[in-house]
């Protein structure tokens, strides 16, 4: 067999095996996300942790230079020589499909994490509404003890640098709990790339060949601490967005820091009221109105920020990131995100918040 065919080749009997993969998820959880990965991780973030600015941002835009350049040198021979050019195409590809599941992607087969901790997946409207309401009086509690004043917006007093650290407080206390949430060997950056993340819709992102989790830093500071807990659950090996931001959630509600805290809880309150309104507009406006208008003020001022930004871009990478998720076993797409209700709801059916 020629060399050429050989990648190629391999690009198809990986599909194959992904195909199959998904019928042993206690195998990936034992031997991968328990085993093979946790070293993959740990050696990442110790090599690259201590750099201050991302080396996988810095990584992507040589490769996307690479592959301009790469156009560019074949743009005359693609109709003579489309065969040698696609054969090569795919044996890049191939390479990259490799390297994006060994280094992290086949946690996208691992066991649900609402098996591993024995929560139920199905709630009805009044254990929604029941959590919620508990939402809203927690929320407010912790709004008003840091402004003092139920009308005024939380300003975050602490950098973005304090906060990747501070958050390691929230994932210790987790996982006092849970032993399987323990974080170790930070490595979160401010993304090079904050600017298109922003015009693209993103808060952040997990560069699966560094192992750095990448954080937008051009976002509201409110939010900030619980966009980079969802990032750094993904770090642990947690590949589904409803699971990362459950994670996330509570990180940022154990933190001994009140704001983390808030940013916690004001995102989930927000997550809430937001599958009430697509419910029940009447209810939902009704419940508006008992939440402090210091949290309104936040959710506007994150309104307004992303506002700013809307594109066609964001809509295409939307559009883009949906078949990516439900191609990676994520069946709702980016409604996913919005899919941390279900844990968070049945988590705290008879505990308190």
């Amino acid at each position: 067999m020629k060399r050429k065919y050989i990648l190629p080749l391999f690009f198809l009997l990986q599909i194959i095996i992904l195909k199959i993969i998904p019928f042993f998820p206690e195998f990936i959880e034992k031997n991968y996300s328990n085993g093979l990965y946790l070293k993959i991780a740990a050696f990442s973030r110790i090599i690259l942790g201590g750099i201050p600015f991302s080396i996988g941002d810095c990584i992507y835009s040589i490769l996307i230079v690479l592959f301009l350049r790469w156009l560019w040198i074949k743009r005359k021979s693609w109709k003579l020589l489309w065969k040698d050019n696609l054969l090569t195409a795919l044996s890049y590809l191939s390479v990259f499909y490799f390297l994006f599941h060994f280094l992290w992607a086949f946690n996208y087969y691992r066991e649900p994490l609402f098996e591993k901790m024995g929560i139920q997946k199905d709630y009805t409207d009044a254990d929604l509404l029941a959590f919620t309401k508990k939402l809203i009086t927690k929320t407010n509690s912790i709004q008003l003890q840091i402004t003092k004043n139920d009308s005024l917006k939380v300003v975050f007093p602490y950098s973005q640098e304090q906060v990747f650290n501070m958050n390691l407080n929230g994932y210790n206390n987790l996982a006092a709990e849970y032993s399987y949430f323990t974080y170790s060997h930070l490595s979160v950056k401010k993304s090079l790339f904050s600017l298109p993340l922003t015009y693209m819709g993103f808060g952040g992102y997990l560069n699966p060949f560094t192992n750095e989790a990448q954080v937008n830093s051009l976002g509201p500071m409110y939010s900030f601490p619980m966009t980079t807990n969802h990032e750094m659950a993904h770090q642990m090996g947690y590949a589904s967005e409803n699971e990362c931001n459950f994670i996330g959630f509570l990180a940022s509600i154990k933190n001994d820091n009140i704001y983390i805290q808030y940013s916690g809880y004001s995102l989930a309150l927000r997550y809430c009221l937001g599958i009430i309104g697509a419910k029940n507009e009447t209810l939902s406006k009704q419940l508006v109105k008992t939440v402090h208008p210091g949290i309104i003020k936040n959710y506007k001022e994150s309104k307004d920020f992303w506002k700013q930004y809307e594109t066609f871009i964001e809509t295409g990478f939307h559009i883009f990131y949906d078949n990516f998720l439900k191609i990676n076993q994520q069946k709702d797409g980016m409604e996913s995100y919005s899919k941390f209700v279900d844990l968070m709801v049945n988590y705290y059916k008879g505990k308190e918040l």
